[in-house]
Parts: structure tokens; sequence; C-alpha cells
């Protein structure tokens, strides 16, 4: 079951920026780095925008993405929501070069609800949440990244609004933990599978609480 955003909240746009987006936390998972690699390699600007607060996040900023800094790459510093949205909708894609199995990075989530692709390497979730060729592209490795990066414009915002909204949307999701819930509680049958539920009712006459045997049922 994947996690749910309400995508009517997130602004749909067609007409997208020249600029690639990063968007996340500093840290060498989140490879930051590659993605200023990345983007150069393919003669594309980059807007980096994420958390970077904490001592290991700066340092990191400081060693691995300072550095590469120059007019093609430009540091947003950290988005609140609505500068995010707005970023997110007007990018020609979100760059997600994750270096690590993360079981669901939602950031692509919001970038699909605003019609924006995902070019990301092959880690955790990524295969479920973008369909390489028609809401973004999968790549194996940084080269395959840069490579797809200068193919952006083929794929069809409306392709990436709709998986968000047919796949990922937050009230479709409830609706499903919703249905799940109920056909569990539907299928158990306490009697046809042998199992017998025995409530407490104190101890039986003439013996002890300390004498009465230890009751292993349900209650």
């Amino acid at each position: 079951m994947h996690n749910g955003i309400p995508t009517d909240e997130y602004p749909f746009r067609e007409e997208k920026e020249s600029f690639v987006l990063w968007l996340g936390r500093m840290s060498p998972e989140k490879a930051a780095h590659i993605a200023i690699d990345t983007a150069r390699q393919a003669g594309r600007r980059l807007v980096l925008a994420g958390k970077c607060n904490e001592p290991a996040e700066k340092r990191y900023f400081d060693q691995e993405v300072r550095p590469r800094l120059g007019p093609d790459i430009t540091w947003a510093g950290e988005a609140d929501t609505h500068f995010k949205k707005k970023l997110l909708s007007e990018a020609s894609c979100l760059l997600f070069p994750i270096q690590w199995a993360e079981p669901f990075g939602i950031v692509m989530v919001e970038a699909l609800a605003c019609g924006t692709p995902v070019v990301a390497l092959r880690q955790g979730s990524v295969p479920e949440v973008v369909d390489d060729g028609v809401t973004g592209y999968i790549c194996d490795d940084p080269q395959g990244l840069s490579s797809a990066l200068k193919r952006t414009d083929r794929i069809d915002p409306h392709a990436c609004r709709r998986q968000a909204v047919e796949h990922f949307e937050a009230s479709a999701m409830a609706s499903a933990y919703e249905a799940i819930y109920f056909s569990l509680v539907n299928s158990v049958n306490v009697i046809d599978s042998g199992l017998r539920i025995q409530r407490w009712h104190g101890p039986a006459a003439g013996v002890t609480l300390s004498q009465q045997p230890a009751d292993t049922g349900l209650s």
C-alpha cells in the first residue's frame, strides 16, 4: 500500500521552465552532488532546494555541494510548502539520484502531481512510482541520468498528473485501507477456524485465584 497525497493541492502546470530540480535533505544518500554532476554533464541548469540545518547536513553541503555551485547550479535554500510546490510545478523535471533503497520517496509523487516528470536511479520504491518512459525515466547509473535529462520534453505532463491522481491520491489510499480492514473483519470466522474465545468470569466456586487454570483464550 503506497502513501498518498491530496493531489488537488498541488498545482498542475503543462508549460515548464528550463531548469532541473533537486529537492531533498542534504545528505550523501540523497546525493545532491550527483545531481549537480549529472545536470552539468547534460548541460542543464539545476536548482537545489532542501533541508540543511543539522550539523551533518551542513558538513555534507560544505564538503560536496558548495564547491560545485556556479552560474548553472543554484542553491535556493530550504523550501517551505508554497515555494516547494512552485518549484515542483515549474521544473522541467525532478532529478532523484537516490543512493539507498528508500521505502517511499514522496517527493516523486508530489512532482508527478504537478505534471513534472521524474528522472531517477533504480533504487527502493522508484520502479513503483515512476512509469519508465511514460512519467519519467529510471536509470541504472549517473551516466544514464545525464542522458535522460536530455529527453524530458518527451514526457507528457498530463500522464504524470494522471498517474499521481489514479495511484497516489490520499482519498484513494484511505479507501483502500478501509476496504482491506473490512475485508479482514468480514473474513474472520472464529468457529470455522477452530478458535474458541473464552471470557473470564472470575474464579470457579471454591477455587482460589491461584488455583484457577490460566485462561489462554482471547478476550
